[in-house]
């Protein structure tokens, strides 16, 4: 029966136990490579395309992939997934328009480490300084603000997956869910990051292939899939289709993803890593709706008030069905990597804000390299701390906050990044003001409803922001004229 509890098989356990292994071996290795600010931050600007491609993809993707993804197609039908559809467009125009000028950039702005640190210097020529100092501590903010509750929800559905399949009881899956990811990425910083990521990337794209053939190849318990689950355009009103595709335009603006295209070896090798993660990216989502899909038929349409009680689980469930616990548990593994891959990430971004655009600037101006290193440590462990206190209750408001996260990332940074990089007359106060109009309208937004604001609120924040960007670059050109 679908959502029965299981005993946790030792062969389950074993390889769940394998798999942390090999972060922590991945952790010392990476700590091994890491000397100073730059290894610690980038990894010293020394990753490959694949390594890049998919860190890149498996930190964008998190479980959403694995267990949202496959629990709206199983819910709905295939309307939820024209939201692929956008974010195929927009990871793919991320890869085209920002990743190569981007990583050129960090090259012309004297090695820039960090996004905040990277606008300022990209537009700061002839620009007070007392703008610059403004401009790069409202991204600060803006990247703790929203990439803190990023992390708290992160470890909450880490904690629901150990505490699930591990029989743990809540406060202890959190408690081991932050502490292994905390451990790792304190030690090798970027590195052990962006390694563990692609490791991770993998073991994501082979789980969700190998659901979907074996339905194929035939199950007993499969049945058919409700008509209306095969129609894309079932129920979709005009506004509900745009605020699908509208998730695209997030990626302008994601730092965990740009980190990935400042920290390549060379601009040459972009166009290489754009066709790894491109079609990493296009397998794993169309496997991710077949699981979807698949689900409807093996355990009924959820539509009809039957079928499993928690459509997220449908990924999980199948698993169990289908393989040998060993292979189930490696599986799981891949959830807990998805969910982790994300999490790491934005814990490193938020951390070396902390360290490199607060705390070298405004508090030791002079600091050394390892100083900015152990900074950079100690401010992991703060956001973690910070993260962990918020996700101590599961059920609280954060995480209604995580779609718009996603959302307030994309439209404080996207316009700008994109202005900045293509449009030479944007000024300090055209990007401050973007930003600032950006997040606030996503905030404002978000929070009404009814008619034009059932519209995902990326589209209006994103498009408001660059007018005003543009608007007051223009005006400050005028009146210096």
């Amino acid at each position: 029966m679908p959502g029965k509890e299981r005993p946790l098989d030792t062969a389950t356990l074993s390889a769940f136990a394998a798999y942390l292994l090999i972060l922590f071996a991945i952790g010392f290795f990476a700590w091994r490579r890491t000397s100073d600010i730059s290894d610690y931050v980038l990894g010293g600007r020394t990753l490959g395309p694949a390594v890049t491609a998919l860190s890149a993809g498996a930190s964008d993707m998190s479980g959403w992939l694995l267990l949202g993804l496959p629990g709206a197609i199983y819910l709905s039908g295939l309307r939820e997934g024209w939201i692929v559809v956008g974010l195929l467009l927009g990871a793919w125009a991320n890869w085209r328009l920002v990743a190569g000028p981007l990583r050129h950039a960090c090259d012309a702005a004297d090695d820039a480490l960090t996004l905040p640190e990277l606008l300022t210097r990209i537009i700061g020529h002839g620009t007070n300084h007392h703008t610059l100092r403004l401009l790069r501590l409202t991204a600060t903010a803006l990247i703790l603000f929203f990439f803190t509750f990023y992390v708290a929800a992160g470890l909450v559905a880490g904690a629901r997956l150990f505490e699930s399949t591990l029989e743990l009881d809540y406060l202890t899956a959190l408690a081991i869910g932050t502490g292994i990811i905390v451990a790792y990425t304190m030690a090798g910083g970027f590195l052990a990051v962006s390694w563990t990521d692609f490791f991770q990337g993998c073991l994501m794209l082979l789980a969700l292939v190998a659901v979907p053939l074996l339905l194929i190849g035939g199950t007993e318990e499969a049945g058919e899939i409700a008509a209306g689950h095969l129609d894309p355009f079932a129920g979709v009103t005009p506004l509900a289709l745009l605020s699908l595709l509208a998730w695209g335009l997030g990626y302008f603006g994601q730092p965990h993803i740009l980190a990935r295209f400042m920290a390549i070896r060379s601009e040459a090798e972009l166009p290489r890593a754009r066709h790894i993660g491109m079609s990493w990216m296009l397998i794993t989502t169309v496997a991710a709706v077949a699981v979807g899909l698949g689900g409807s038929a093996v355990f009924g349409s959820a539509v009809g008030g039957s079928g499993l009680a928690d459509p997220e689980t449908v990924f999980i469930e199948l698993t169990q069905l289908l393989f040998h616990p060993l292979i189930a548990g490696i599986v799981l593994a891949a959830i807990l990597a998805a969910v982790m891959s994300t999490i790491d990430s934005q814990l490193l971004v938020a951390s070396t804000c902390l360290a490199e655009d607060l705390y070298k600037p405004w508090v030791r101006p002079g600091a050394s390299s390892s100083e900015l290193v152990m900074a950079g440590r100690l401010a992991v462990a703060a956001v973690a701390v910070l993260a962990f206190i918020l996700a101590l209750d599961p059920d609280s408001r954060i995480l209604t906050l995580v779609s718009h996260a996603w959302a307030g990332l994309g439209a404080s940074f996207g316009p700008v990044l994109l202005l900045a990089l293509h449009w030479p007359r944007l000024t300090a106060a055209g990007a401050l003001a973007g930003m600032v109009t950006g997040g606030a309208t996503v905030v404002v937004w978000s929070s009404l409803s009814g008619g034009l604001f059932d519209l995902y609120e990326l589209l209006p924040a994103f498009l408001l922001a660059g007018a005003v960007a543009i608007m007051v670059s223009l005006s400050r050109d005028a009146s210096a004229a």
